[in-house]
C-alpha cells in the first residue's frame, strides 16, 4: 500500500466503523443479484475476470473548527481531464454518470451506508456500484467524482476529485479526492449578484467593433442607459482535508480509506460464471 495523506487520532472513529462493519459482515452480505440482473445481454457467457466494484463515500458529521490539521496551505494540483463520470452532482441538483450503475438495493454496502447514517454520525454522499471486467494489466481511466453541498458562489461541490481502478497481478484503487471550504477572507455574495459594468466605462484595451454589434434598432442614448452584466470571480476556497491513497484490494473484503471529515468504503465482488 502507497500512502501519501494526513494522519490523525483516529481511534474512536476506526473502533466505531470496525464494530459497525463487523456487525455488518456478521449478518451476512446483501443477497447476490440473480444474473438476469446483471448488465449482460440474456445467454451472454460471464467474462473472466468479472466483478461487481462497490464505493460508497462518507462524510463526518463534524464542526470544520474540530479538524486539527491545518491544510490551507497545501498546494492542490488541477482536476484532471476525464470523460468518465463515477458521479456529479449539478449546482441545478441534477446528477450525471457514465456508468451502468447497479440498484442501490442490491450492493453489499447498502446495508453498512444505511447503519453509517442511522449512526447519526456520518453523512453518505454516494453509494454505487456497476460492474465491468478488470483483467490483469488493466488501466482504468480515472472517473470523476463530485458530490456534497454547493458552494455557494466557489461553483463547485464540497468533495471532487477522481477515483482509479487498475489492476497488475492485483486490483488497485486509488483515491484522490478533496474536500473544500469557503476562505475565511471570503466575502460570501447573493447568487444572483452581478457586476454591472455601463457603456460609460472605458472599453478594455483593444476592444472594437461595438458599432458592429449593438442592434440597429438601438440608439447611443438607449445602449448606454443599458448595464451589462458581468460574472462575478469565483469565492475563494481552502482545502479542508484530502484523501490520497493506493490501496491493494482483497475480493469480498471490506476496504477503508479516510480522512478526518470524509472516508471511502470499497468493496469488490468476482461475479463466477456458476452466480
Amino acid at each position: 500500500m502507497q500512502t501519501d495523506g494526513i494522519r490523525w487520532c483516529r481511534y474512536p472513529t476506526r473502533a466505531f466503523l470496525a464494530a459497525l462493519l463487523l456487525s455488518f459482515a456478521a449478518t451476512g452480505a446483501a443477497q447476490q443479484p440473480d444474473r438476469a440482473t446483471l448488465p449482460l445481454e440474456p445467454g451472454t457467457p460471464i467474462p473472466d475476470d468479472y466483478y461487481r466494484a462497490e464505493f460508497v463515500i462518507l462524510e463526518r458529521i463534524i464542526e470544520p473548527e474540530a479538524v486539527n490539521e491545518r491544510m490551507s496551505g497545501r498546494a492542490v494540483e488541477e482536476p484532471i481531464e476525464t470523460e468518465e463520470v463515477l458521479w456529479s452532482a449539478l449546482e441545478d441538483g441534477t446528477t450525471e454518470t457514465t456508468l451502468e450503475l447497479a440498484p442501490r438495493e442490491d450492493l453489499h454496502l447498502a446495508s453498512a451506508a444505511a447503519r453509517l447514517e442511522r449512526s447519526g454520525r456520518y453523512r453518505v454522499l454516494l453509494a454505487a456500484g456497476w460492474y465491468e471486467a478488470f483483467p490483469p494489466d488493466y488501466e482504468g481511466t480515472p472517473l470523476q467524482v463530485e458530490i456534497g453541498d454547493w458552494i455557494d458562489n466557489a461553483r463547485t461541490r464540497e468533495v471532487e476529485g477522481h477515483i482509479t481502478i487498475d489492476r497488475q497481478r492485483y486490483l488497485h484503487v486509488n483515491v484522490h479526492l478533496n474536500h473544500w471550504q469557503l476562505a475565511e477572507n471570503a466575502q460570501a455574495l447573493p447568487e444572483d449578484e452581478t457586476t454591472e459594468l455601463s457603456q460609460e466605462t472605458p472599453p478594455p484595451a483593444g476592444a472594437t467593433g461595438a458599432e458592429d454589434t449593438a442592434p440597429s434598432s438601438t440608439t447611443l442614448d438607449e445602449s448606454a442607459a443599458q448595464p451589462l452584466a458581468v460574472m462575478a470571480e469565483p469565492a475563494p476556497l481552502e482545502l479542508l482535508t484530502w484523501i490520497r491513497e493506493t490501496r491493494r484490494m482483497r475480493s469480498e473484503e471490506i476496504h477503508f480509506l479516510d480522512s478526518p471529515t470524509i472516508g471511502v468504503l470499497v468493496f469488490f465482488k468476482k461475479i463466477e460464471a456458476t452466480e
